[in-house]
């Protein structure tokens, strides 16, 4: 397997760790549950090239900059909280 190659499954699976983590730290159906996943892949992959563009080398683990990439993550997972409500 090459690195991109396994860089791209360890970011799908670190953002699907996170999405999950965060629907069971707030609850919900399993709907939520897809959607927090969903919203974490983009929020992970907008992180990493933002992180790519403005060369944060901060965790960067190979091609792909852990870092900006899980703040990224964190941050559509709180915005989609907000937006969505937070009741269940």
């Amino acid at each position: 397997m090459s690195g991109t190659a396994s860089s791209l499954v360890l970011a799908l699976l670190l953002a699907t760790a996170y999405g999950a983590l965060f629907h069971f730290l707030t609850g919900g159906s399993t709907r939520r549950l897809l959607m927090y996943i969903l919203v974490s892949w983009f929020g992970f992959a907008i992180g990493h090239l933002l992180g790519q563009v403005l060369l944060v080398d901060w965790l960067r683990l190979g091609p792909l900059y852990l870092f900006s990439a899980s703040v990224g993550s964190w941050i559509a997972l709180f915005g989609s909280w907000w937006l969505v409500g937070r009741s269940t």
